[in-house]
């Protein structure tokens, strides 16, 4: 009777000590979620009118993490040419009424996702892109897609500069516009203002799409005067 009585007692003792030893792990638990809301929301306003998506892939504490009991708010510090994606080590302070109980070390990993315009086929160099050639995507950002075309009508009617290869993002400097007025073509020169317009033959010294500035002679004068590709025929220059 002793022992059972014994055995009942200790196991009562033993009680509040597991509840104890449990309430740190729960604290710490809590805190981690807090932490990882404070970087989630820092990011999302980090990012905000660019229209990305992105989300935090992994996020490490760097050393021991002792934050006190209590309501915290958080301060997130990140390197000032940080642009919101990628791999980077992050401050995140701590503050409890307004002082700094802690300072912590963070090392996140964000996913960030936009829209891009991918081939549907190979396109190879100098062949006219069209609108059942490209699709939107969307894909991570990275150092080289940040240069990616997201509009169609940056790409639609453009000419590859090189092969573009089927399912990778198109850089906006893989592309260019199709020149309507080549080198040594004939061009009628165009100048005109409110009252008079005078048109000159002329001839192309190098080659323009339309809106480009380019180089044409004056078969009257022989000059060489910069214009503006109109058509494929015609040239403005400044009156």
């Amino acid at each position: 009777m002793k022992t059972i009585f014994l055995t009942i007692c200790c196991a009562l003792l033993l009680i509040p000590l597991v509840c104890q030893a449990a309430q740190p792990t729960a604290t710490r638990a809590a805190r981690d979620q807090e932490i990882q809301a404070a970087v989630d929301s820092y990011v999302r306003s980090k990012i905000a009118g660019l229209g990305w998506e992105a989300r935090v892939k992994r996020l490490t504490i760097n050393g021991k993490l002792s934050l006190p009991e209590g309501k915290l708010d958080y301060e997130v510090v990140a390197p000032q040419q940080w642009e919101g994606w990628g791999s980077i080590n992050l401050t995140l302070y701590a503050r409890l009424d307004g002082r700094v109980v802690g300072n912590i070390s963070l090392r996140v990993d964000v996913e960030a996702l936009t829209d891009m315009v991918v081939p549907l086929r190979q396109i190879e160099r100098d062949e006219i892109i069209t609108a059942g050639d490209v699709v939107f995507q969307k894909r991570e950002i990275s150092n080289a897609s940040l240069k990616a075309v997201r509009s169609f009508d940056d790409i639609v009617g453009k000419r590859a500069r090189l092969t573009l290869r089927s399912n990778q993002p198109v850089l906006a400097n893989q592309i260019e516009k199709v020149p309507l007025v080549k080198s040594g073509q004939m061009v009628t020169i165009v100048a005109e203002n409110d009252i008079i317009k005078v048109s000159v033959a002329g001839k192309a010294r190098n080659s323009g799409a339309e809106g480009d500035m380019i180089s044409v002679q004056n078969l009257n004068s022989l000059k060489e005067i910069p214009a503006r590709v109109i058509s494929g025929t015609t040239v403005r220059v400044a009156f």
